[in-house]
């Protein structure tokens, strides 16, 4: 294989990746709310949205040229960059320097296809608390909250509401405000915002789609953690994990032009797909047709963790694989061992 067909190879595998891992955080938000009540997903929300917040929201100013605009409208553009960057469609309306408007188009990414009928609402009310009532804090105004006028799983017209700069300083309760009576102005005069095209190039953009789906599903199961506890995150992790790893196999193993058939098939598929987050996937020799090894470094999915997070963390994550590769016409399973410091290796093998 040349070295320009490897390249396009691995950049669809990086966005076969992107969709595995958003595909991975659907199925744990379905799995935690119907195992555990409402206030239990509501409160995960708001720590997974509290901690990206805290993660992303300033050390991403700079980079997508907000800096210096008024707070509200400041807001407002992020919402609609960030979200472009990762693939998700916001509209943007500003009505003055001290009220600027959102709106989430459909399909929303949080909740794509019928995932969007299976969520309560505290999925929504948690982010809302966890980022968007968060900004105002962020930016050192005490005056800056969000206005929500419609929302998804209510029915409504989608996730919709606007940044705005009070006239006094709001209490901890006041930065997050419902107004169900208010309509957004006509978005006839929608402003385009996108990245800059000389910065964000093709591959850039499927990167950083791919690692916006990672970075949810590193912090999704930490916080996960702190509200269910270790094992009952851990059980619904594996679970979700190897569901995701079967279901989308099919449609993963396409988008690299894998082959559904032989170990050696399988093992191509687990290091490909492997390379697509950016990790080192070596297939190992092997004399027999039965077994097959790859070893992986480097291991983005863990990058930065120690400790019980990382455990955690790598036995849910490498359910995806194990799933993905019983998903194969022939009958195979998949073991893994860590390897080094920051290495796995995995053993395929034949199960008839």
């Amino acid at each position: 294989m040349s070295e320009q067909v490897a390249d396009a190879v691995v950049l669809k595998a990086v966005r076969a990746q992107a969709e595995l891992h958003h595909a991975y955080l659907l199925g744990l938000q379905l799995m935690v709310a119907n195992h555990h009540d409402s206030d239990a997903i509501e409160e995960w929300m708001f720590r997974l949205f509290r901690q990206q917040h805290l993660d992303k929201f300033l050390s991403s100013f700079d980079k997508l040229g907000l800096s210096g605009l008024p707070d509200a409208v400041a807001c407002a553009q992020y919402h609609v960059l960030s979200n472009s960057i990762g693939g998700v469609p916001v509209e943007y309306m500003e009505e003055s320097e001290r009220k600027a408007w959102v709106r989430f188009r459909y399909p929303r990414w949080m909740y794509a296809g019928p995932t969007v009928c299976g969520v309560p609402v505290g999925v929504s009310r948690g982010f809302l608390r966890g980022w968007y009532a968060h900004n105002g804090v962020s930016l050192g105004n005490p005056r800056l909250g969000f206005v929500c006028v419609s929302e998804d799983m209510t029915g409504e017209y989608g996730f919709c509401g606007y940044f705005r700069e009070f006239d006094q300083k709001l209490a901890d309760d006041e930065r997050l405000q419902f107004a169900r009576d208010e309509l957004p102005p006509r978005f006839e005069t929608v402003r385009p915002l996108s990245p800059p095209a000389e910065e964000w190039n093709e591959e850039r953009l499927c990167k950083a789609n791919r690692n916006y789906a990672v970075e949810y599903i590193r912090n999704a199961l930490v916080k996960l953690c702190e509200v269910i506890g270790v094992e009952a995150t851990r059980e619904i992790g594996q679970r979700a994990a190897r569901l995701i790893g079967l279901q989308y196999y099919q449609q993963t193993a396409a988008a690299i032009s894998a082959v559904d058939g032989s170990v050696a098939d399988a093992a191509w598929y687990l290091a490909t797909m492997l390379r697509g987050l950016g990790d080192t996937a070596v297939i190992q020799e092997s004399s027999g047709v039965d077994e097959a090894r790859v070893t992986q470094s480097a291991l983005r999915i863990v990058r930065g963790m120690e400790g019980n997070d990382r455990d955690l963390l790598l036995s849910c994550w490498t359910e995806l694989w194990v799933g993905a590769v019983r998903s194969h016409r022939q009958l195979m399973d998949a073991e893994w061992r860590l390897q080094g410091g920051n290495g796995i290796e995995w053993r395929l093998y034949r199960r008839n």
